[in-house]
């Protein structure tokens, strides 16, 4: 049996505020194979981003264990588990320094985890622009200067610098326009066949992996309600929470459908 790329066990997390107890995440195992994409569903407050951070390391969890590649991970991140385990946040703008020009952001993490020489950076930066649909000029620009989906762009291409095996997506297309998200998803599906990229992806919006995640956990107020395959998930689910989300999700216009169709074709390009 081949092991999994990131294994979940019984995972718990209590927060402690004003004397009381929260449990935001409770008995949560999940298991992910190499180059497969997971989805993590549920409303605000479910626990979903509360998993996330502690696959990233950014909160201890209370009980459980997280393995990588069949390792346990270590409590604080070593440096070369933060470079294999990478994080493209949900605002794109809040998550670059607006200080710095955009080939100063991609330098930082090929210098952190020394990748490439100091002569070979700039090349990797207009490398890592590219792979992300936009044009070399753009390392001399401002984030302050660029749309809210060419920011999302950048952040994907520094999530990519120290070249990641696994990638969590929290929420990143929910800060953009719907037809913005379309472009961002199909770059995410590209980059996951050429890299041969892991996946966690977070969300509110059922629809919005229906066409990228090969399975889906469903949270509700920190438990795992259901974890499926996503066709089994939007055909015939198994509870009615699920139902209920699938239900609430935006329904797409002919449009917008002709639009991704141009998009997958390569028609139209990133404004």
């Amino acid at each position: 049996m081949t092991t999994p790329l990131l294994e979940v066990k019984n995972l718990a997390k209590v927060f402690k505020q004003d004397g009381f107890e929260i449990n935001a995440v409770r008995d949560f195992s999940v298991s992910v194979k190499k180059g497969d994409c997971l989805a993590i569903v549920g409303e605000s407050g479910s626990g979903k981003s509360t998993i996330a951070n502690m696959i990233l390391g950014v909160h201890p969890p209370t009980s459980g264990e997280i393995h990588f590649k069949g390792k346990p991970l270590s409590p604080r991140r070593r440096k070369n588990e933060r470079r294999v385990l990478q994080l493209v946040q949900q605002n794109p703008y809040s998550s670059i320094n607006p200080s710095r020009r955009i080939g100063a952001t991609l330098k930082l993490p090929l210098k952190v985890h020394g990748i490439g020489s100091s002569q070979d950076r700039p090349g990797r930066v207009e490398e890592l622009l590219a792979e992300v649909g936009l044009p070399a000029s753009y390392a001399r620009r401002a984030p302050s200067t660029l749309s809210g989906g060419q920011c999302q762009r950048v952040a994907i291409a520094r999530a990519l610098a120290s070249q990641p095996e696994l990638i969590v997506l929290d929420e990143p297309t929910s800060a953009l326009d719907v037809l913005v998200q379309a472009r961002v998803l199909i770059l995410l599906q590209e980059l996951q066949s050429k890299r041969d990229l892991t996946y966690i992806f977070i969300t509110h919006d059922l629809a919005v992996v229906r066409n990228m995640a090969d399975r889906v956990a469903v949270m509700r107020d920190g438990q795992l309600l259901e974890l499926n395959p996503t066709g089994k998930i939007f055909e015939n689910p198994d509870h009615n929470y699920t139902r209920s989300l699938i239900s609430a999700s935006p329904v797409i216009t002919k449009k917008e459908i002709k639009l991704r169709e141009k998009l997958k074709a390569g028609l139209v390009r990133e404004r």
